[in-house]
């Protein structure tokens, strides 16, 4: 099994929790609290996933960094959070940010989803008005996985003791080694 091959296969089961979640938050916002939906759903849909995947490739990036997934919880939950509502257009338009929370508003990929979520909830907007947004989203993927991939090297010499119930010492992956 590569790298590459784990951190996936330890992102697809939160990848359709949350897809799972922005389903019944959509059907929430739309059936209970009666809010229009204009727009395209498949692009919405489709820039849930991408921003989903991003969401959980930077919490497998972070914890790279990290010895346990309880050590990998706050950082992350402060990496995301307060950048994520500070900076992406939720507070204040991105536009109008300065200094270093402009360059953080630019570069944060929330800003691209909200910007989607607006244009196709309220705006009545399709995937082809919103190349931008989308194209900035699909750009961020490669660029976290693949600097994920390349932490989790560091990780990847530790040996476990003993056999644990992944497979034999020597296979193990660092990020299994903490389990025991």
């Amino acid at each position: 099994m590569t790298r590459l091959e784990l951190l996936i296969g330890k992102q697809i089961p939160y990848v359709l929790l949350a897809m799972l979640n922005f389903l019944l938050l959509t059907a929430f916002a739309v059936f209970v609290f009666r809010m229009p939906f204009t727009g395209s759903f498949p692009a919405l849909t489709g820039a849930a996933l991408l921003y989903i995947i991003i969401t959980t490739t930077m919490g497998l990036l972070i914890s790279a960094f990290m010895s346990s997934q309880i050590a990998a919880i706050f950082p992350t939950a402060l990496l995301t959070m307060i950048p994520a509502t500070q900076y992406s257009g939720l507070i204040d338009p991105v536009s109008s940010l300065q200094g270093p929370g402009a360059v953080i508003g630019r570069l944060y990929p929330t800003a691209y989803f909200v910007t989607i979520t607006r244009g196709t909830f309220s705006k009545g907007l399709a995937p082809a008005d919103l190349p931008g947004p989308f194209i900035a989203l699909l750009v961020t993927i490669p660029i976290l996985l693949s600097l994920a991939t390349a932490l989790l090297k560091k990780q990847a010499s530790c040996r476990c003791s003993s056999p644990t119930l992944f497979g034999s010492a020597s296979r193990n992956y660092g990020a299994f080694c903490a389990i025991q």
